[in-house]
C-alpha cells in the first residue's frame, strides 16, 4: 500500500491554491467540477497529493492542533525567510529534537497545521 494523497476542506479554493502554489511551492495538478457547487483541485510535489475540496455555502471545516502534514524542505532558515516575506505567520519553532532534524509550524488558510521540516542526512 502507498500513501497518495490527503483531503482537506477549503473555503475558497482559490485562495488555497494560491498558499499551496505561491508560499509551499506546489503545482496544480489537476482541478475539476465535482457536482453542484462544488470543485476540487489537487496539489502535488512529488509523488504525494493535496487535494482540496470546495462546496459552495458549506460550514467552515474545522481541523484539529494534533493533526499536521509534513512538508520537506532543504534549508530551513531559507523556508523561514521565504514565510516571512510571504507574510505567513509561524506559530510554533524553529524546533530541533535531534542534531538531524529541525522543523517549524504554520497554518494554510483555513488553520491546517503545516510542519516544515529539514532533515540532514
Amino acid at each position: 500500500m502507498k500513501f497518495n494523497f490527503a483531503t482537506i476542506h477549503v473555503k475558497d479554493l482559490e485562495t488555497s491554491i494560491r498558499f499551496y502554489e505561491e508560499v509551499i511551492g506546489m503545482k496544480l495538478a489537476r482541478r475539476f467540477p465535482a457536482g453542484p457547487d462544488t470543485e476540487i483541485a489537487f496539489m502535488a510535489e512529488g509523488f504525494a497529493e493535496i487535494e482540496l475540496i470546495c462546496v459552495k455555502g458549506a460550514e467552515a471545516s474545522t481541523y484539529g492542533d494534533g493533526i499536521s502534514f509534513g512538508l520537506s524542505v532543504e534549508d530551513l532558515d531559507a523556508a523561514m525567510e521565504h514565510m516571512k516575506k510571504m507574510g505567513v505567520e509561524i506559530t510554533a519553532g524553529p524546533m530541533q529534537p535531534n542534531p538531524n532534524t529541525r522543523f517549524f509550524f504554520i497554518h494554510d488558510p483555513d488553520g491546517v497545521n503545516l510542519e516544515i521540516i529539514e532533515q540532514k542526512k
